[in-house]
């Protein structure tokens, strides 16, 4: 693409004389985390008694006391999501040891909120506050009353206490999100509450249909309104002005297009920290690279200099914090972030955002029982969202890579499809299956899930042996699939291997297949060819998967060298993060009692162990050229990034995930035998159907 030319790209800010009449659009499509007030001279204690939710605290806190839900609709800037917690915990209500419990959609949310409220509370993070996500704790079960957690956390705490007896308050933040696990959790605490009647449930979200969650969670069966069991309020929340400017015509980088409007906004724009939003973590790294590429050539306005960090779910949380720090003197802070800044996070000091317009969403293709990820145009709820991150300190600016009149003209949907009804449910049916949720068509969704997205998920599920005829977990494969925090497929693999004698090296895969991005990419220049030939020296034709298996066996001898990592541009965070996702699972297996083993690099049994779990996501060669998948016969592509785009294409393989862009194009493909896929699911693939 040709440069933007920045701003001069853009039209005038759009409807600027009319802001206050939209202002309300745009408050009511935002929520919030936690605030860090500019007015950096008041003590914490001023700053929260500032928030508009301080004056709301004796009412939320009596509306708790005389409902058992409470619908918690807080505008931007109101602080719910730290102050509520605390407000509960200063009134009292964990004085007879039980927690209060804050649910997020992402784990970065809940690391930075705990940091936060650790904070305001002059606690050391663990103690009175804590976390707990995914493969890291962070709290004292004897100590800690506010605990952060993601939404998959608390649903395998409902598995050891199916009544959250250790619970006095749960509160499920940003319900807007509408993420898998917040349709499962609401489903299972409204059955929680109907048995557990001491404990509250608070529903907290900025842009959220609140009549229909009060009608979804209110058992009042007279029909009385003093005898209604939930309960609605709204908060007023504050968002300064923001001018928002359009292209002129459609820009067909958008990637490109982002760099070159931060550059812009850079040199021209006064001092305040830009936040710039992109669908996905190699879209995310190319930006970053390509503004530290530009930052050496010199300084922008007021002298400043680039400070580009990245920010997306797979940055261990060390990396993630460094975007929520105060931007140094002299520096001009650029956070190019997937949706996970949309909302679940507030980044202090933004003024400038810039929106590519698109989003990347899981989409479940029953044809194929495979999940793929579509790169769409975001809806105008997102839009809203992501505008509302400028306005957070002071009046902010919204470069927008898109027409106004795509907008205005309709051609953005309302609001995002709940995951829920566009995701494999295959993992929802194994935790509910796990929680003695046994007819799992009749359970109560929010939003429900289309009947054939939910026969796909169990028909996945017995394929793979987790549920037998009847419907029942079978034991021990089952439980302890349902158990694992990974996906089924992933599950099933990493039990079988235990059998196969290679679970050492299946805990590597699949820790390494957590991460995302093992390699650095280098898209253009000298830098891309010698980062192809440094990445041939761990490539294997037997695939991605024993490819990263041989990144992680060599970093782990020679990582300790920090100029190993640049020379043969590895990603060295990425492994490391594996490195801590690998020991925690490894916990997992001994607490299951399946044995730690090697092959001693036996590649033919690992491909076999992943063909057990795999085999589902099966595709050959045909004579046309093209891959294509046996369940479904949907033509597919090896993806670029694989190891085996280049080399001669093998006739059977198996893999991981869909990339729909032009093309469905298949990522971590390991290459199979198809007699393997007889002997190992004989249930599921026929001579016949494979010969054909």
């Amino acid at each position: 693409m040709q440069s933007t030319g920045g701003v001069s790209r853009f039209l005038k800010p759009a409807i600027e004389s009319s802001w206050e009449e939209d202002k309300s659009d745009l408050d009511t499509n935002q929520s919030t985390s936690f605030v860090y007030n500019p007015c950096l001279s008041l003590s914490l204690d001023q700053q929260r008694q500032k928030l508009p939710i301080f004056q709301n605290r004796n009412h939320i806190i009596y509306l708790l006391e005389r409902y058992q839900t409470l619908i918690l609709v807080g505008e931007t800037g109101s602080g719910k999501s730290t102050q509520v917690p605390q407000y509960l915990l200063e009134a009292g209500w964990t004085q007879d040891g039980k927690i209060i419990g804050v649910t997020e959609p992402r784990r970065v949310a809940a690391t930075a909120l705990a940091s936060r409220v650790a904070e305001e509370k002059a606690s050391i993070l663990g103690d009175l506050v804590g976390y707990s996500i995914r493969f890291d704790d962070c709290y004292d079960p004897h100590t800690t009353k506010i605990k952060y957690m993601t939404e998959g956390i608390l649903i395998r705490e409902m598995m050891a206490d199916p009544l959250l007896r250790n619970y006095c308050v749960v509160m499920l933040d940003e319900v807007h999100e509408r993420t898998l696990n917040t349709d499962i959790v609401m489903g299972l605490l409204k059955k929680i509450i109907k048995k557990n009647k001491r404990l509250k449930l608070i529903i907290s979200s900025a842009t959220v249909d609140a009549n229909q969650l009060k009608q979804f969670f209110n058992f009042n069966k007279r029909g009385k309104e003093e005898d209604d069991t939930a309960t609605i309020m709204t908060i007023e929340g504050r968002l300064y002005p923001v001018d928002i400017h359009y292209v002129k015509e459609p820009v067909p980088d958008y990637v490109r297009g982002v760099v070159d409007t931060v550059l812009k906004i850079h040199s021209t724009e006064p001092r305040g920290d830009v936040l710039a939003f992109l669908t996905g973590i190699e879209e995310v790294d190319n930006a970053v690279r390509l503004l530290s590429s530009q930052n050496s050539r010199g300084s922008g306005s007021d002298g400043l200099k680039l400070l580009v960090l990245p920010l997306h779910g797979s940055l261990p949380n060390a990396e993630q914090l460094k975007a929520f720090r105060s931007t140094p003197r002299g520096l001009r802070k650029v956070v190019v972030a997937t949706n996970i800044a949309e909302t679940s996070v507030t980044i202090p000091g933004i003024l400038y955002v810039v929106d590519c317009g698109f989003v990347k969403l899981r989409w479940f293709n029953t044809a194929c029982n495979a999940d793929s990820l579509v790169i769409v145009p975001e809806s105008r709820a997102s839009a809203n969202q992501r505008a509302g991150r400028a306005g957070r300190v002071q009046s902010g600016k919204v470069y927008r890579l898109f027409t106004e009149e795509a907008i205005e003209g309709g051609l953005l949907s309302e609001a995002t499809p709940p995951e829920m009804q566009r995701s494999d449910l295959s993992a929802a049916v194994l935790q509910l299956k796990a929680l003695g949720i046994h007819s799992v068509l009749r359970f109560d969704f929010p939003s429900p899930p289309p009947a054939a997205n939910l026969l796909a998920a169990l028909e996945l599920c017995y394929a793979l042996g987790a549920i037998d005829d009847s419907g029942q977990l079978t034991k021990p494969l089952g439980v302890t699939m349902a158990e694992l925090p990974i996906a089924p497929m992933y599950a099933k693999a990493l039990v079988i291997s235990g059998e196969m004698g290679c679970s050492e090296e299946m805990l590597t895969i699949v820790s390494m297949l957590s991460v995302q991005s093992v390699f650095v990419r280098v898209v253009q220049g000298a830098l891309a060819a010698k980062a192809r030939a440094q990445h041939r020296k761990f490539e294997v034709a037997e695939g991605d998967l024993l490819t990263y298996l041989n990144v992680f066996e060599v970093a782990k001898r020679h990582g300790s060298r920090e100029h190993w990592w640049r020379q043969h541009f590895i990603n060295k965070r990425g492994v490391h993060r594996a490195t801590q996702v690998r020991r925690s699972m490894s916990k997992l297996l001994e607490k299951f009692g399946i044995p730690l083993c090697s092959c001693n690099g036996d590649g033919e049994v690992v491909r076999r162990c992943l063909t057990a779990g795999f085999f589902p996501n099966a595709a050959y060669l045909h004579h046309s050229g093209v891959y294509r998948s046996v369940r479904g016969d949907l033509d597919l592509h090896i993806h670029p990034t694989s190891v085996l785009y280049t080399l001669e294409q093998p006739q059977w393989v198996v893999f991981c995930e869909l990339v729909h862009t032009g093309k469905a194009y298949m990522r971590d493909v390991t290459v199979v035998e198809p007699k393997w896929l007889l002997e190992l699911a004989p249930h599921f693939y026929e001579h016949t159907s494979i010969s054909s």
